[in-house]
């Protein structure tokens, strides 16, 4: 790290950020992802190198994340739909028998288009036996609204049953309201700076018991920039944040999905940084964790999520990986996040 003067000077990711003014912004420009458009993209010439690094006598992994971890998700699937051209087999089950482990589940998200990867993960959060609500408000309150109606649609398809039945009957209380009005997709503003201060003190005069309704329909019913404005309201009005009085005022599940909800409306890349910087801490990496947010965020903002990561942990995302990732799937999750930032 370059030191000037006594001060750390800022990455170079950093420095662009800040120029842009995205920094502290969450992800809607969709134009600093690590993973972009290959230029000098051959859908045949890819094939025939994933033909060759599974049809040798060992299985040339590689070669075969050189490939995938190198094109967007639209061309993966232009990949698949041609290898299934011209060999009759389809890419998906013929990578899935020619690998295992890590290395597979990395393949088998980045193959799939991003409603199926998330329905898949939304659906194994809401059934499996523990607790739902992290990988399920991730999902629903961080993708798109197009993106998010897409991902239940093929949650229905793939498992028939809607994804809020599901809900309704994996959770509970506050829990339950706060998911199932996420996945209704449907997030409005209200015209005119002043009704930012309005719901602050609609807040504030929620706290007692038996108002967690106001709490719900302004946490998932508003957008996010009207949500800025309340949030920075609520602390000119109480003189604190906002979080300080969801803790006071909520416990368990209900206060972990709204103060996760608080995080991803005030900063989404540092939302994600820190969920990060968490699936890498135990002795063992969360590669679950790690694999659904570098894959999902490699189009939109991962440029952001590690200028972030940078910033508040002072060490960058590339060597936290670096350092902490074993086995055959280091490279590929190291390849998605692209570089070290300096």
């Amino acid at each position: 790290m370059s030191v000037t003067s006594g001060k750390t000077r800022p990455s170079l990711t950093q420095e662009i950020l800040s120029h842009l003014g995205l920094a502290n912004k969450t992800a809607a420009w969709g134009t600093l992802g690590t993973l972009r458009t290959f230029l000098s993209f051959s859908v045949d010439k890819d094939v025939q190198r994933l033909l060759r690094a599974i049809a040798g006598q060992g299985v040339d992994c590689s070669a075969i994340m050189g490939v995938l971890t190198n094109r967007t998700r639209e061309q993966r699937q232009l990949i698949c739909r041609a290898f299934q051209e011209r060999t009759q087999q389809d890419l998906l089950k013929s990578l899935q028998a020619a690998l295992s482990g890590n290395l597979e589940r990395i393949v088998i998200a980045l193959l799939q288009s991003a409603a199926q990867f998330d329905a898949q993960e939304l659906r194994t959060a809401l059934k499996n036996s523990g607790p739902a609500e992290d990988v399920a408000l991730e999902i629903l309150a961080t993708r798109s609204a197009p993106h998010l109606q897409e991902c239940l649609t093929v949650y229905k398809q793939n498992f028939q049953v809607e994804a809020e039945e599901d809900i309704k009957s994996e959770t509970s209380d506050i829990l339950q309201e706060l998911l199932l009005a996420l996945a209704k997709v449907r997030r409005t503003g209200l015209q005119g700076r002043g009704w930012g201060r309005v719901e602050s003190i609609a807040l504030k005069q929620a706290e007692a018991p038996s108002t967690e309704g106001t709490w719900v329909l302004i946490f998932t019913q508003r957008n996010l920039e009207h949500l800025i404005r309340v949030f920075d309201q609520y602390q000119r009005c109480t003189g604190h944040e906002l979080e300080k009085t969801v803790q006071n005022r909520f416990h368990g599940d209900a206060q972990a999905a709204l103060l996760s909800l608080a995080s991803v409306i005030k900063n989404t890349p540092l939302y994600f940084a820190d969920k990060l910087h968490q699936a890498l801490q135990d002795i063992k990496p969360n590669y679950q964790v790690l694999m659904r947010i570098l894959i999902s965020r490699s189009e939109t903002d991962l440029l952001s999520i590690r200028a972030e990561f940078k910033k508040k942990f002072g060490k960058s995302l590339y060597s936290s990986l670096q350092d902490a990732v074993k086995g055959d799937c280091r490279s590929a999750l190291l390849a998605l996040c692209r570089g070290e930032d300096i």
